[in-house]
């Protein structure tokens, strides 16, 4: 059981530690084309770069204004 600890721990460790190299793409292949209307094609970094409306900021202020709750017809007790 030790052992299998041990050996799992390994692993992890080994896991985790590859190699950091700035990206390309394989050889023989291409960058994707550039997106219409774009002027030039997108390099590794700007692809992973996410848009500001893939990540949107986070609002704390959630209510806008108080309002009264309208009525649930759906909302029946159980039978």
């Amino acid at each position: 059981m030790r052992r299998h600890m041990l050996l799992a721990g390994l692993a992890l460790a080994l896991g985790g530690c590859g190699a950091r190299e700035s990206l390309a793409p394989r050889p023989g292949a291409s960058l994707p084309v550039a997106p219409y209307g774009a002027r030039a094609t997108p390099t590794p970094p700007q692809l992973l770069k996410p848009e500001p409306q893939t990540r949107p900021a986070r609002s704390d202020d959630l209510i806008q204004a108080s309002e009264a709750r309208r009525s649930d017809e759906f909302d029946l007790p159980p039978n």
